[in-house]
């Protein structure tokens, strides 16, 4: 009996070291995985965007289209830091998609000071959900008829060519837009319900009047009238068939394994669009709390170059105390853009960060936030 009491005593000791001995990040993976929701209803989405949003601010651009060539060049070392499976967070528009196709996360949050980048957002979601494949996703995207030889193993090289030549694929009629125009409309408004207003409207359809235009040949300055930004910026084309250091192509678009994590999470309403500013009182923090009572932790956190500018405004300070009440461990990473040139040419590059880190000391007093969800 002693033999089997210290057999037993000897395999829960084993047990438990188990336990302790797994690594914190992958617990919290799992946590997240049991507490998180597998999908929202419509009408759920649409209240956690207005509850954790602020009212919309001002950014010297539209931004709907990056700017960053060599964003892929990190994604090696970010698969090695952050976890697979737990929560994404980022700002701005199509870069985002990469980085959530490399890490599959669970759910999504972009928070952009712009209503304008939520309007961006709700293009690209009725366009995931109503696209079956890569090709039928760009021929909506650009208003351009699908070439007949695409197929589900095409390269992201060879869909972006059969789009970008105008001459073998020029953009279709006016009224073939405004007809995809009102189904992305009616796909919003009546198969998702949303009770999207006259600006919100106007808004996606100013994004899609511009892809529409521009073609795949869009950049970052294309829709600026002030001129502002500078010139020689990446196309769309540009951006989509860019690879790692290694030659590796990892965009969104390089394979139907890694678009359909972009469907996926938008079709279960778990891609969720906010507006907020960064050093703001609010969105960041309500995010956080939403996660913390889910159980779930950030995984990485998309910057671009955001701090530059809440430098400027004398906000960094707050951001890094809103960063801090976001649920971390030691994988949750920072992706973040600056200047100076890389792989062989110039603009932003990309750089990692330890999240924990960084913001181990700006935890200020954290104001009470309420919402329902």
């Amino acid at each position: 009996m002693r033999t089997h009491r210290l057999f037993a005593a000897g395999l829960v000791f084993v047990l438990a070291l188990g336990l302790f001995a797994q690594p914190p990040a992958a617990a919290l993976v799992a946590r997240a995985a049991d507490t998180l929701p597998s999908r929202l209803s419509d009408a759920d989405w649409w209240k956690l965007i207005e509850e954790l949003s602020e009212p919309g601010g001002f950014f010297r651009s539209d931004n709907l289209l990056s700017n960053e060539l060599w964003f892929q060049w990190i994604i090696p070392d970010l698969l090695q830091r952050a976890p697979q499976g737990s929560v994404y967070m980022g700002v701005g528009p199509e870069q985002n998609f990469t980085y959530i196709a490399a890490l599959k996360p669970k759910m999504v949050f972009i928070t952009d000071v712009r209503r304008g980048n939520l309007h961006t957002h709700l293009m690209y979601k009725a366009i995931f959900e109503m696209s079956a494949d890569r090709a039928d996703f760009m021929s909506r995207l650009f208003t351009k008829k699908r070439p007949e030889h695409l197929t589900t193993k095409s390269s992201a090289t060879e869909l972006i060519n059969a789009y970008w030549d105008q001459a073998k694929n020029p953009t279709l009629p006016e009224a073939a837009y405004k007809e995809n125009l009102q189904a992305i409309k009616d796909h919003l408004t009546k198969k998702r319900g949303l009770p999207l207003g006259k600006e919100d409207l106007d808004g996606v359809e100013y994004v899609y009047y511009n892809f529409y235009w521009y073609g795949p040949g869009i950049t970052y300055n294309s829709s600026q009238s002030n001129g502002r930004g500078g010139g020689n910026m990446a196309t769309y084309g540009d951006l989509m068939i860019a690879t790692d250091g290694a030659n590796n192509s990892r965009s969104f678009l390089a394979s139907e394994e890694l678009y359909k994590v972009l469907k996926d999470l938008h079709e279960k309403n778990l891609f969720v669009p906010l507006v907020g500013n960064f050093g703001g009182s609010k969105a960041l923090r309500a995010v956080g709390k939403y996660l913390k009572d889910k159980g779930a932790t950030v995984a990485a956190f998309y910057l671009s170059n955001v701090e530059q500018y809440l430098s400027q405004d004398g906000l960094w300070y707050t951001f890094c105390a809103n960063v801090a009440s976001l649920p971390l461990d030691a994988r949750s990473t920072f992706i973040r853009s600056s200047q100076g040139g890389g792989g062989g040419g110039g603009g932003l590059v990309n750089s990692l960060g330890s999240m924990q880190n960084e913001t181990s000391n700006c935890k200020l007093p954290l104001q009470a936030v309420s919402f329902r969800h």
